[in-house]
């Protein structure tokens, strides 16, 4: 999809790989100058060097989404760096192994919620106090399929995902009077990184993902960005609060 954010500042957090690296690209490749966070130093700035040599305006930064002051640290260079903040894509999220309810581990819960849900969350809260200062600006928060239905062994992601839905209902209701659209996308299975560490581990079968999708396949990784360049596009300019599932078909089922 060709969409033009030239003038336009996007910040992208799990930037390092995966779907938040890719839809870095797209926005780099539309015009976009980018902040590509993640909390695996190495991998962030690599990306942000390769996206410079490439020609385009990016930069990297070091953050632990559930850290709160790491978290204003980033929206507060992304502003000294560039000026201002057009879109954001909050990304960044982690999964635990599958276990039942009654043996997951507090700790693992404590660890997917903070930077699941909280991490969107405080995200967000820096975002929106840039953002309805310009009195403009888009925030799509990354969800899941497992935002919308429950699954077996998988209760914290799942409890976390849907948690990011009422986050984004509630703060799109609140700022669309103010010139700001906030909405969600929902993914099903991608080829990622973290998909392909749960295929290793035994966690998910590829076989079977695929068999729960209807066209299919797994999803690709620029199937998610073009859902949020379009969402943080004038193209989307009337779509507020909604949970965008990308997922080949598979909630419909």
């Amino acid at each position: 999809m060709n969409f033009s954010f030239k003038n336009k500042v996007a910040l992208i957090t799990g930037a390092g790989s995966g779907m938040g690296l890719t839809t870095a690209r797209e926005f780099a490749k539309n015009g976009a100058s980018v902040v590509l966070a993640d909390i695996i130093e190495e991998a962030v700035n690599t990306a942000a060097e390769q996206l410079v040599k490439d020609g385009h305006k990016a930069i990297a930064v070091c953050c632990d989404v559930s850290n709160e002051q790491q978290v204003k640290e980033m929206v507060d260079k992304t502003i000294k760096t560039f000026g201002h903040l057009d879109a954001a894509f909050n990304n960044a999220g982690i999964q635990v192994p599958m276990t039942d309810t009654a043996d997951l581990a507090a700790s693992d819960y404590d660890l997917v919620m903070g930077v699941n849900l909280r991490g969107v969350w405080l995200c967000m809260k820096y975002e929106l106090l840039r953002m309805r200062e310009q009195g403009s600006g888009t925030i799509v928060n990354c969800s899941s399929l497992g935002g919308l239905v429950g699954g077996a062994g998988r209760a914290a992601y799942h409890a976390a995902k849907h948690g990011v839905l009422g986050l984004t209902k509630c703060a799109a209701i609140e700022y669309a009077p103010k010139g700001i659209r906030i909405n969600a996308v929902c993914p099903g299975t991608i080829d990622t990184p973290m998909v392909h560490s749960m295929i290793e581990s035994g966690d998910l079968s590829k076989e079977e993902a695929i068999s729960l999708m209807p066209i299919g396949r797994l999803g690709r990784q620029d199937e998610i960005a073009d859902a949020v360049l379009w969402l943080s596009s004038q193209a989307s300019s009337f779509v507020v609060g909604q949970a965008i599932s990308v997922d080949g078909g598979y909630t419909i089922q």
